[in-house]
């Protein structure tokens, strides 16, 4: 600042009032000249209205009009860009086209815009080559390699740099990291580890009762991985029924109908093992089934005798003499083996000890003299049993009529 009427002499004394008047901005009251005292940062201030004028130093009277200058902060390059997060977290289906779209990274610098390079952000990435690449100019982070396929690799850092100046040696840069997880598909079809099991079930398995368990493997996760069991052929298609096991996705075969050794020992199944959720893009990777061959031994259970018939009624007249046989049951063992069989009567069914049994034959014989006035049935059961193994038995219940002629 410098007034026409400023002589040299020492007369007249310069002053400055407004924004950072006496604290950022001072004036040398004697030659008008204004100073900076403290480094301006435009991001802070950019601009600064200040009042100067000359008044005569001993009066204190202006010599000039009070003068306004605006002072401009020109930008310099002294901000880097800064990304809004510090991590971004992104996913996108494995075997995702080329170009499919991921996140979009965004990242300011608070220099000037409008003031040339200073604020012109470039993206480029530092970090995940080649599976993923960036838009120098959005950001947008879009899949680069094709087939990246989970099973091999779920989890990518990638690592994008923000510069300044258009990119240009000099400018300013920031970082930022992107962690992104390929999320599953079904492009695994469910597979058998050996194409044949083996399993044992005795001949006394109740119905409904499991066997055993076969599992398919599938590399997918979630839904992509459930698998649904079914016996599509065999030898014993209707004697056992498989269903799957919704946690652990394992087949579980059971009985349907009772078992007979000695009527079929071994049965041969076809199981398939299929996929509930299947993605038609991949049905070009072959079927998602797959099949196994099961044989199941049924194995032999020393069984009880058994009765020609569950009843027997024999009719007798009362008169009949002591001794007689009045029937014959007859009862076999059912196992491979025929073991003897021998008879004899539950004493719990004839207490007063009416009648007898050849425990050889079966035969049954009265031991004491019959009176249909006084009881019209007797209701005896007979128990047979092997006699190389006395607690294998059963009974069957002769109903045993007097009738008086």
């Amino acid at each position: 600042l410098h007034s026409d009427q400023d002589k040299g002499d020492g007369s007249l004394k310069y002053i400055l009032s407004g924004d950072g008047a006496g604290d950022l901005f001072i004036i040398n009251e004697n030659t008008g000249d204004i100073q900076a005292t403290k480094r301006l940062d435009r991001e802070e201030k950019p601009v600064y209205i200040l009042r100067a004028q000359a008044i005569n130093r001993r009066t204190g009277r202006p010599v000039e009009p009070e003068s306004e200058f605006i002072i401009k902060i020109h930008d310099i390059n002294d901000n880097e860009p800064m990304f809004t997060k510090d991590v971004y977290n992104a996913s996108i289906p494995e075997m995702s086209d080329v170009g499919t779209f991921v996140v979009q990274v965004t990242a300011t610098d608070a220099d000037d815009p409008t003031y040339g390079n200073s604020a012109k952000v470039v993206y480029s990435i530092l970090q995940g080559q080649p599976y993923f690449s960036v838009e120098s100019e959005t950001g947008i982070i879009k899949t680069a390699l094709l087939n990246m396929d989970r099973e091999n690799r779920e989890q990518y850092q990638v690592v994008i740099q923000a510069k300044d100046m258009g990119g240009q040696m000099g400018g300013l840069s920031g970082t930022t990291t992107v962690n992104i997880t390929l999320t599953d598909v079904n492009d695994n079809p469910p597979r058998f580890p050996q194409s044949t099991y083996q399993f044992r079930a005795p001949e006394s398995t109740p119905p409904d009762s499991p066997i055993g368990r076969i599992k398919a493997n599938d590399a997918d996760v979630d839904e992509n991985a459930e698998i649904e069991y079914s016996i599509t052929e065999g030898d014993g298609y209707d004697m056992f029924g498989i269903t799957t096991d919704k946690d652990t996705q394992e087949g579980i075969i059971t009985v349907k109908k009772a078992l007979d050794f000695e009527n079929k020992n071994l049965y041969i199944l076809k199981v398939e093992a299929t996929n509930t959720h299947v993605d038609p893009r991949f049905l070009y990777l072959g079927p998602f089934k797959d099949s196994a061959t099961i044989r199941i031994q049924v194995e032999d259970v020393d069984e009880p005798p058994v009765f020609s018939r569950p009843a027997y009624i024999i009719e007798v007249k009362e008169d009949v003499p002591i001794n007689s046989v009045i029937g014959t049951v007859t009862a076999q063992d059912p196992d491979a083996a025929k073991n003897p069989v021998k008879y004899s009567v539950d004493r719990h069914t004839d207490m007063d000890r009416v009648f007898n049994i050849n425990s050889g034959n079966g035969s049954i014989f009265t031991s004491k003299t019959l009176d249909r006035e006084t009881l019209l049935w007797h209701n005896i059961t007979v128990i047979a049993a092997e006699i190389s193994k006395s607690n294998l038995n059963t009974t069957a219940v002769p109903d045993v009529m007097n009738l008086a002629f």
